[in-house]
């Protein structure tokens, strides 16, 4: 299921036997070099304060109205994922950021993200400018990621192609005199 992530803000996190509901999903934590989610920020409430934990995609068994995780072990901090802190030291992020194609053009902010719900992969980045949504840019137009901004293809300007030249399945025989 593809599913974008301003809809699956605020979706509940319950156990695997649905009988627990343990917190919200809050906030994604997307590698920006390979777009793969690595997991999402779970807000847990309190009762002064809220607290936010990671839950990594892989602890993930169903995405539907619900997030099924298998129990309350795949909640923590993310300080014990010691693969993810250079992650989260790099501050290269997706939401939030401003987009500009490769020729200087801004295209507006980075307001959303479409993903895969099976294989947690981001598909697409939807840009927002000011009042009004852009068109969706494929993940696969994306050139780089930086702390200022996602650099990406410019859509209007044309690919030149490449002529594919094939040799011949037969090749030739003499001709008989």
């Amino acid at each position: 299921m593809r599913i974008r992530f301003s809809t699956a803000r605020d979706l509940p996190v319950v156990d695997e036997d649905l009988a627990v509901q343990h917190g919200s999903v809050a906030d994604m934590l997307v590698h920006p070099d390979t777009g793969k989610v690595e997991g999402f920020f779970v807000r847990i409430p309190g009762f002064f304060r809220s607290e936010q934990l990671f839950l990594s995609s892989s602890d993930i068994m169903h995405w539907g109205l619900r997030v099924v995780i298998r129990g309350p072990e795949a909640l923590g901090p993310v300080e014990d994922r010691v693969r993810l802190q250079s992650l989260l030291e790099d501050g290269r992020v997706l939401l939030g950021q401003p987009i500009l194609t490769d020729t200087g053009r801004a295209l507006g902010r980075c307001a959303d993200l479409q993903f895969d719900t099976v294989h947690f992969m981001v598909e697409w980045l939807w840009p927002r400018k000011l009042w009004r949504w852009g068109d969706p840019i494929p993940l696969s137009q994306v050139i780089e990621v930086r702390k200022d901004a996602i650099l990406v293809r410019d859509p209007s300007v044309p690919v030149p192609e490449k002529e594919d030249v094939k040799p011949p399945l037969i090749e030739r025989l003499p001709e008989a005199a």
